[in-house]
Protein backbone atom coordinates (compact mmCIF):
# COMPACT_ATOMS: atom_id res chain seq x y z
CA UNK A 1 0.00 0.00 0.00
CA UNK A 2 2.86 2.33 0.89
CA UNK A 3 4.48 1.65 -2.47
CA UNK A 4 1.25 2.51 -4.28
CA UNK A 5 0.97 5.81 -2.38
CA UNK A 6 4.57 6.68 -3.23
CA UNK A 7 3.93 6.00 -6.91
CA UNK A 8 0.90 8.29 -6.88
CA UNK A 9 2.94 10.99 -5.14
CA UNK A 10 5.58 10.79 -7.85
CA UNK A 11 3.10 11.39 -10.60
CA UNK A 12 -0.23 12.81 -9.57
CA UNK A 13 -3.30 12.95 -11.81
CA UNK A 14 -3.37 15.58 -14.53
CA UNK A 15 -6.22 18.06 -14.27
CA UNK A 16 -7.37 20.88 -16.53
CA UNK A 17 -4.57 22.76 -18.25
CA UNK A 18 -1.83 20.39 -17.06
CA UNK A 19 -3.65 17.47 -18.69
CA UNK A 20 -3.92 19.43 -21.93
CA UNK A 21 -0.20 20.30 -21.83
CA UNK A 22 0.70 16.66 -21.10
CA UNK A 23 -1.43 15.60 -24.06
CA UNK A 24 0.50 17.91 -26.39
CA UNK A 25 3.82 16.60 -25.06
CA UNK A 26 2.66 13.01 -25.53
CA UNK A 27 1.72 13.75 -29.15
CA UNK A 28 5.32 14.82 -29.88
CA UNK A 29 6.51 11.30 -29.03
CA UNK A 30 7.48 9.41 -32.19
CA UNK A 31 6.82 5.63 -32.18
CA UNK A 32 8.92 5.16 -35.34
CA UNK A 33 11.86 6.98 -33.77
CA UNK A 34 11.42 4.81 -30.68
CA UNK A 35 11.86 1.70 -32.85
CA UNK A 36 15.00 3.12 -34.47
CA UNK A 37 16.52 4.18 -31.14
CA UNK A 38 15.86 0.75 -29.63
CA UNK A 39 17.57 -0.91 -32.63
CA UNK A 40 20.58 1.35 -32.21
CA UNK A 41 20.88 0.93 -28.42
CA UNK A 42 20.75 -2.85 -28.77
CA UNK A 43 23.40 -2.68 -31.53
CA UNK A 44 25.62 -0.59 -29.23
CA UNK A 45 24.92 -2.66 -26.11
CA UNK A 46 23.85 -6.22 -27.02
CA UNK A 47 23.54 -7.28 -23.36
CA UNK A 48 20.89 -4.75 -22.28
CA UNK A 49 17.90 -6.79 -23.45
CA UNK A 50 14.98 -5.14 -25.21
CA UNK A 51 11.91 -3.19 -24.07
CA UNK A 52 8.25 -3.99 -24.45
CA UNK A 53 6.65 -2.18 -27.38
CA UNK A 54 5.24 1.28 -26.81
CA UNK A 55 6.08 4.39 -24.88
CA UNK A 56 5.61 2.89 -21.42
CA UNK A 57 7.85 -0.05 -22.29
CA UNK A 58 10.49 2.37 -23.59
CA UNK A 59 10.32 4.40 -20.37
CA UNK A 60 10.50 1.32 -18.13
CA UNK A 61 13.56 0.07 -20.05
CA UNK A 62 15.48 3.32 -19.55
CA UNK A 63 14.06 4.52 -16.23
CA UNK A 64 16.74 3.21 -13.87
CA UNK A 65 19.53 4.81 -15.92
CA UNK A 66 21.45 1.56 -16.39
CA UNK A 67 20.81 1.11 -20.14
CA UNK A 68 21.61 4.79 -20.73
CA UNK A 69 24.87 4.50 -18.78
CA UNK A 70 25.96 1.45 -20.77
CA UNK A 71 25.04 3.32 -23.96
CA UNK A 72 27.20 6.38 -23.29
CA UNK A 73 30.04 4.15 -22.05
CA UNK A 74 29.90 2.15 -25.30
CA UNK A 75 30.81 5.31 -27.24
CA UNK A 76 34.15 5.61 -25.43
CA UNK A 77 37.27 3.48 -25.43
CA UNK A 78 38.88 2.26 -22.23
CA UNK A 79 38.24 5.55 -20.40
CA UNK A 80 34.53 5.16 -19.61
CA UNK A 81 32.77 8.32 -18.38
CA UNK A 82 30.56 6.41 -15.91
CA UNK A 83 32.80 4.27 -13.73
CA UNK A 84 30.07 2.54 -11.73
CA UNK A 85 26.82 1.34 -13.32
CA UNK A 86 24.57 -0.25 -10.73
CA UNK A 87 21.05 -1.67 -10.72
CA UNK A 88 18.89 -0.37 -7.90
CA UNK A 89 15.19 -0.34 -7.00
CA UNK A 90 15.66 2.84 -4.97
CA UNK A 91 14.27 5.95 -6.68
CA UNK A 92 17.10 8.30 -5.72
CA UNK A 93 19.73 5.82 -6.94
CA UNK A 94 17.98 5.50 -10.29
CA UNK A 95 17.75 9.29 -10.65
CA UNK A 96 21.40 9.60 -9.69
CA UNK A 97 22.32 7.14 -12.45
CA UNK A 98 20.30 9.17 -14.98
CA UNK A 99 22.05 12.35 -13.81
CA UNK A 100 25.44 10.71 -14.40
CA UNK A 101 24.34 9.80 -17.91
CA UNK A 102 23.20 13.39 -18.61
CA UNK A 103 26.52 14.81 -17.38
CA UNK A 104 28.43 12.33 -19.59
CA UNK A 105 26.20 13.16 -22.58
CA UNK A 106 26.93 16.87 -22.18
CA UNK A 107 30.67 16.18 -22.04
CA UNK A 108 30.27 14.06 -25.18
CA UNK A 109 28.97 17.15 -26.99
CA UNK A 110 25.19 17.21 -26.62
CA UNK A 111 23.95 20.80 -26.29
CA UNK A 112 21.89 21.85 -23.28
CA UNK A 113 18.91 22.55 -25.55
CA UNK A 114 18.90 18.88 -26.64
CA UNK A 115 19.11 17.57 -23.08
CA UNK A 116 16.16 16.11 -21.18
CA UNK A 117 15.64 16.56 -17.44
CA UNK A 118 15.77 13.60 -15.06
CA UNK A 119 12.03 13.87 -14.26
CA UNK A 120 11.19 13.83 -18.00
CA UNK A 121 12.28 10.19 -18.03
CA UNK A 122 11.82 9.01 -14.47
CA UNK A 123 8.28 10.38 -14.09
CA UNK A 124 7.47 10.08 -17.80
CA UNK A 125 6.76 13.81 -18.07
CA UNK A 126 8.34 14.31 -21.50
CA UNK A 127 9.56 11.17 -23.23
CA UNK A 128 9.78 13.08 -26.52
CA UNK A 129 12.68 15.06 -25.02
CA UNK A 130 14.33 11.77 -24.04
CA UNK A 131 14.11 10.73 -27.69
CA UNK A 132 15.63 14.07 -28.73
CA UNK A 133 18.63 13.60 -26.42
CA UNK A 134 19.25 10.06 -27.66
CA UNK A 135 18.98 11.15 -31.28
CA UNK A 136 21.50 13.97 -30.62
CA UNK A 137 23.95 11.44 -29.11
CA UNK A 138 23.49 9.08 -32.06
CA UNK A 139 24.06 11.90 -34.57
CA UNK A 140 27.23 12.94 -32.75
CA UNK A 141 28.45 9.34 -32.71
CA UNK A 142 27.94 9.04 -36.48
CA UNK A 143 29.62 12.42 -37.08
CA UNK A 144 32.71 11.69 -34.97
CA UNK A 145 33.63 8.70 -37.18
CA UNK A 146 35.87 7.36 -34.42
CA UNK A 147 34.85 3.73 -34.89
CA UNK A 148 32.69 3.62 -31.75
CA UNK A 149 29.28 3.83 -33.47
CA UNK A 150 27.60 0.47 -34.08
CA UNK A 151 24.60 -0.10 -36.28
CA UNK A 152 23.57 1.52 -39.54
CA UNK A 153 25.00 5.07 -39.85
CA UNK A 154 22.13 5.93 -42.21
CA UNK A 155 19.74 5.73 -39.24
CA UNK A 156 20.80 9.22 -38.11
CA UNK A 157 21.83 12.53 -39.66
CA UNK A 158 25.37 13.75 -39.26
CA UNK A 159 25.79 16.93 -37.24
CA UNK A 160 26.72 20.01 -39.26
CA UNK A 161 30.47 20.48 -39.27
CA UNK A 162 32.18 23.80 -38.66
CA UNK A 163 33.01 25.31 -42.06
CA UNK A 164 36.69 26.09 -41.57
CA UNK A 165 38.67 27.84 -44.29
CA UNK A 166 42.44 27.96 -44.11
CA UNK A 167 43.98 30.90 -45.98
CA UNK A 168 47.64 31.28 -46.92
CA UNK A 169 49.65 34.33 -45.80
CA UNK A 170 49.56 35.71 -49.37
CA UNK A 171 45.76 35.42 -49.49
CA UNK A 172 45.44 37.22 -46.16
CA UNK A 173 47.74 40.06 -47.36
CA UNK A 174 45.79 40.35 -50.61
CA UNK A 175 42.55 40.61 -48.65
CA UNK A 176 43.99 43.42 -46.50
CA UNK A 177 45.06 45.31 -49.65
CA UNK A 178 41.56 45.12 -51.08
CA UNK A 179 40.06 46.44 -47.83
CA UNK A 180 42.64 49.26 -47.82
CA UNK A 181 41.74 50.28 -51.37
CA UNK A 182 38.04 50.30 -50.51
CA UNK A 183 38.67 52.53 -47.49
CA UNK A 184 40.88 54.86 -49.58
CA UNK A 185 38.15 55.36 -52.16
CA UNK A 186 35.96 56.92 -49.49
CA UNK A 187 38.52 59.53 -48.41
CA UNK A 188 37.36 62.10 -50.96
CA UNK A 189 33.72 61.84 -50.02
CA UNK A 190 32.16 65.18 -49.04
CA UNK A 191 30.45 65.56 -45.68
CA UNK A 192 28.70 68.83 -46.57
CA UNK A 193 25.03 68.61 -45.78
CA UNK A 194 25.63 66.15 -42.95
CA UNK A 195 24.93 67.24 -39.40
CA UNK A 196 26.65 66.10 -36.24
CA UNK A 197 24.75 63.90 -33.80
CA UNK A 198 22.38 65.96 -31.69
CA UNK A 199 22.69 69.14 -33.80
CA UNK A 200 19.49 70.44 -35.45
CA UNK A 201 19.53 70.69 -39.26
CA UNK A 202 19.14 74.31 -40.44
CA UNK A 203 16.14 74.80 -42.72
CA UNK A 204 16.31 77.76 -45.09
CA UNK A 205 13.01 79.57 -45.50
Amino acid sequence: MAQQTTGMANKGPSYGLSREVQGKIDRKYDPELEERLVQWIIAQCPDVGSPEDGKLGFQAWLKNGVVLSHLINSLHGSDKPIKKVQHSDMAFKQMEQISQFLAAAERYGVSKTDMFQTVDLWEGKDLASVQRTLMAIASLAVTKEDGMFRGNPDWFFKKAQENRRDFSDDQIKEGKNIIGLQMGSNKGASQSGMTGYGRPRQIMS
